[in-house]
């Protein structure tokens, strides 16, 4: 007899629901593992151990629907290659960026940046100040780029590299400048015509800044992002002005 069961995992994480077809397939060890994989970021249990493959994708509402038999499109594979986390695969998170990096005439390079400054890839990390997802999205942010699923890797990419796309825009393709908007706000940017003297975001500035210098010469990994992003010319660098700003 088919069966679920939903699961509270602490206040900042979201609810698991299982959909199985008997319990005896997602036995405590499986169970464990899927929620270790979303709070620590441990690799989950194994199709190997269980005899099943399991799928699983992230609702609007933070909830994550587990199964062995996806009934839907919505379901992905959880046991695939993941060297960035354990909770999002290299392909679906390398085209994603991809996508929106294109779309948005951005680098690839800098939207990975982004993303591992802000959440170090989690697509599950809520911040104090209500950001979530990938590149860390406020709700008011999300709305403004048309963002529907926070949770979701392609949803908050898009929000993310449209956020950036119109930062870039406003400061005329000043990188510094449009960092430290993401970071602490246009307004304060604004207010200062410099990078504000906030010891975080000039933190911030430097820490994308280094990663971006690492990610343009680490091209994706993933075929079809990399030849998305190669199209781009120049190993997908937008031409943005890589300056910090004033100081």
């Amino acid at each position: 007899m088919a069966s679920s069961m939903i699961a509270q995992i602490g206040t900042r994480c979201p609810k698991i629901h299982w959909d199985t077809t008997g319990d005896h397939l997602f036995n405590k060890a499986v169970r464990m593992g899927i929620a270790a994989t979303l709070i620590l970021g441990v690799a989950p249990a194994s199709s190997a151990s269980t005899g099943e493959d399991l799928y699983g994708y992230i609702a609007s509402n933070g909830t994550m629907h587990v199964t062995n038999v996806p009934s839907d499109r919505k379901f992905a594979p959880l046991v695939s290659k993941r060297t960035y986390h354990a909770s999002i695969t290299d392909q679906e998170l390398e085209e994603a960026v991809a996508q929106y990096a294109h779309e948005c005439r951005l680098s690839p390079a800098l939207v990975m940046a982004v993303i591992k400054a802000e959440s170090d890839f989690n697509p599950i990390v809520i911040s104090r100040a209500g950001a979530v997802g990938l590149m860390q999205l406020i709700p008011e942010t999300a709305i403004q780029h048309g963002v529907r699923n926070l949770y979701d890797t392609k949803d908050n990419i898009a929000g993310g590299a449209r956020h950036l796309r119109y930062l870039l825009d406003r400061y005329h393709g000043n990188l510094g400048l449009a960092l430290a908007a993401y970071n602490a706000g246009a307004r304060k940017v604004d207010r200062y015509g410099a990078i504000p003297p906030y010891k975080e975001t000039r933190g911030y500035v430097k820490k994308v800044m280094a990663y971006y210098r690492d990610y343009r010469v680490k091209p994706l990994k993933t075929p079809t992002a990399w030849k998305r992003s190669s199209s781009l010319g120049n190993d997908g660098q937008e031409r943005e002005r890589r300056t910090i700003g004033n100081r």
